[in-house]
């Protein structure tokens, strides 16, 4: 064994031992940059000789290839659904049913994780196979994707022969919000709680993007073992734990359904302060061969059942409604409470959603409500009891200014939500400035969410054009960074000076306004002082910006925030102008001939004649084969006969508004 494959084994073992002291253990031994440096120095080794590169290699953590599809995979062992129970009297018939079998039988209670079911496989203690639970008999095979997650050991301790462990994947809310976050500022869709996302990022073919999504997992159960003898679920949670697994172990055993039920109840007054979402708790028979006995039905195992907690529900009193902004500029009605004690925490308040929901539900200020938290961070005001009104209550009315930075809050027609227009709003200040340097907009290199929350923390930056006036030793400080990282910052940040006009006007984030509708207004005005001066009518005369567009490019500049954001760009020598030749053309009518007859409502035929030749398009006075459309007014006469004899399309004045919308 030469020098450079014996230094590739020791990096290997070294990292795989400091991820799982700082995702398993929570205890790290040393800091993220002696870390990084680490696996840079074996990535580097592994490229260069990869034919050293081990099977357990932490550099798997980062995702490979993209697949095609995933494979099936079925399951030796059945992966089962609970039996579920949604009161103590259905446990005393779970208890009854497993005593009449085992009289002595003990049990073990574990909180029940709202993810995904994984089944995951090791071989000579090296890990084979991960697979999805599906229909509990197939699942799909998604090993790479399950090499991501760094709670899942990639070699055990022990090199048993053969082992098979089912767990539940989940995403912490924390990392649930940061998700939604990013997809927010890339526009799109959000996931509905952290158990979408979290089957959504296990089932990606692209398992790097399963690797940004910061998956975890808990281990719950052995499925099958050869090379070890487990006699209770107790000692196999144990031995898992030395293996190197993430587990959720409770050691004790409980002899009654009683001693059990108060132990679910403390797991329910503990669930608001988890951070990851459970949906209730599994009630196991601790020892194997009484589960063995014991035996399953088609659907699921008799020796367990799962515990459902209903949704917990408080009465109390809605003293003030006040807003809170988003960071999409949604600005949300949050109702203020009488402090009440819900599912394990303090509530003092809960969302009330938008102003529909408060007309629709007769919501008022001093109304006596009632709350409920069914796995929601936040809990929502679902009834009123009217019946407690003095007729002192009063009526909520969203403000017309953010309270955070003065600009107009404005709801837009057919949207349910208000949203602040402030630009330097300190409530958007992270979403905005993650856009700003984004790829599709300004494009500076190595300035991601994480760099981006420290500069805010630090006070370093308050918006965007702040990033053009700091200095390298400032950056070079921050974690994660040195002298070399905050130098090519710096650059990058020099290079997207001189950048063309229309990524500047991307980086803004104007409501509705995308790359496309950038290019067109920088072709279209060649300069963003031209662009400020933009009327709405000026602006819909332009071919594919609609009126919601030119509102939203109005109220923008209008607002002193963005002036003093644009002269601060401005001042740091950031481009604000379009020095190219090119002017925008929309030549969607190129190679097509129109006739206009008859009379028409909205425009002479004149002014449609250069509105069709503006789009590339030619205008004729008479009907042949070679036309394309006749644009037919009322009293239309012989060209329209002509035209219908010929076949040739014949189009409305409504029709020739839609074509050049």
């Amino acid at each position: 064994m030469n020098e450079t494959e014996k230094r590739i084994i020791e990096l290997t073992e070294l990292l795989n031992y400091h991820n799982h002291k700082y995702y398993v253990d929570d205890a790290p031994e040393i800091s993220d940059f002696e870390f990084d440096a680490l696996l840079a120095e074996l990535e580097k080794l592994e490229n260069e000789h990869p034919e050293y590169k081990r099977a357990n290699s932490p550099t798997s953590r980062v995702g490979g290839e993209a697949v095609k599809n995933f494979g099936e995979v079925r399951h030796e062992v059945p992966m089962l659904s609970q039996q579920k129970a949604f009161s103590f009297s259905e446990l005393v018939d779970f208890d009854k049913r497993v005593k009449a079998v085992i009289p002595n039988a003990k049990y073990v209670v574990e909180q029940k994780i709202d993810g995904l079911s994984v089944s995951l496989e090791y071989t000579d203690g090296e890990f084979t196979r991960g697979s999805t639970r599906g229909d509990g008999i197939t699942g799909e095979d998604v090993t790479e994707n399950v090499k991501t997650i760094k709670t899942v050991p990639l070699s055990l301790k022990d090199k048993i022969p053969f082992l098979e462990v089912r767990g539940e994947v989940f995403i912490s809310h924390d990392d649930f919000e940061k998700i939604n976050a990013y997809l927010e500022n890339a526009e799109q869709p959000l996931f509905a709680n952290p158990r979408n996302a979290a089957a959504g990022s296990l089932r990606q073919l692209d398992s790097k993007i399963t690797a940004k999504r910061n998956l975890d997992i808990f281990v719950f159960n052995i499925q099958q073992i050869r090379g070890a003898d487990i006699k209770t679920h107790t000692e196999g949670l144990d031995f898992l734990r030395r293996q190197g697994f993430k587990t959720i172990l409770d050691k004790k055993e409980y002899s009654t359904i009683e001693q059990a039920y108060e132990r679910i109840k403390e797991i329910g007054e503990e669930r608001g302060e988890l951070g990851f979402d459970i949906d209730g708790a599994v009630i196991k028979v601790n020892d194997i061969e009484s589960r063995e006995i014991l035996g399953n039905t088609a659907k699921f195992p008799r020796w367990s059942i799962a515990y459902k907690y209903p949704a917990e529900r408080q009465t109390t009193v809605i003293r003030d409604i006040k807003v809170q902004v988003g960071r999409t500029g949604v600005v949300t009605p949050l109702a203020i409470l009488d402090t009440v004690r819900i599912a394990g925490s303090n509530v003092s308040r809960a969302t009330l959603h938008n102003m529909d929901y408060i007309r629709e539900k007769d919501i008022r200020i001093g109304d006596t409500v009632v709350i409920e938290k069914a796995g929601d961070i936040i809990p929502a005001v679902v009834e009123v009891i009217t019946e407690e009104r003095s007729g002192n209550e009063r009526e909520f009315n969203m403000p017309e200014n953010c309270l955070e930075c003065g600009a107009p809050i404005v709801r837009e027609e057919g949207e349910a939500a208000y949203r602040c227009t402030g630009v330097n709003c300190p409530a958007q200040r992270m979403r905005n400035i993650i856009h700003f340097v984004s790829r599709n907009a300004m494009d500076i290199d190595g300035l991601g969410p994480s760099i981006i929350e420290q500069m805010l923390d630090r006070g370093m930056i308050e918006t965007a054009a702040d990033l053009y006036y700091l200095k390298a030793e400032d950056i070079a400080v921050m974690d994660k960074l040195g002298d070399k990282s905050a130098q090519n910052l710096i650059n990058a940040l020099e290079k997207s000076k001189t950048n063309p006009l229309y990524r500047l006007i991307n980086a803004f984030g104007i409501r509705h306004i995308g790359e496309k509708a950038a290019k067109i207004l920088s072709a279209r005005y060649k300069t963003l002082d031209a662009l400020r001066l933009a009327s709405v009518d000026e602006l819909t005369d332009i071919a594919d910006i609609g009126a919601k567009m030119a509102g939203s490019i109005v109220d923008f500049f209008s607002l002193e925030q963005t002036k003093e954001f644009i002269e601060k760009l401005e001042a740091a020598g950031v481009n604000c102008e379009d020095d190219s030749a090119e002017t925008f053309v929309d030549n969607r009518f190129e190679g097509k001939t129109f006739v206009l007859t008859g009379t028409l409502g909205k425009y002479k035929r004149s002014e449609a004649g250069r509105i069709i030749e503006s789009f590339g398009g030619k205008t004729s006075s008479s009907v042949s084969k070679k036309t394309d459309y006749v644009l037919a007014g009322s009293e239309a006469g012989s060209k329209l006969d002509k035209a219908n004899s010929l076949g040739i399309t014949v189009i409305s004045e409504t029709d020739f508004e839609e074509m050049i919308k």
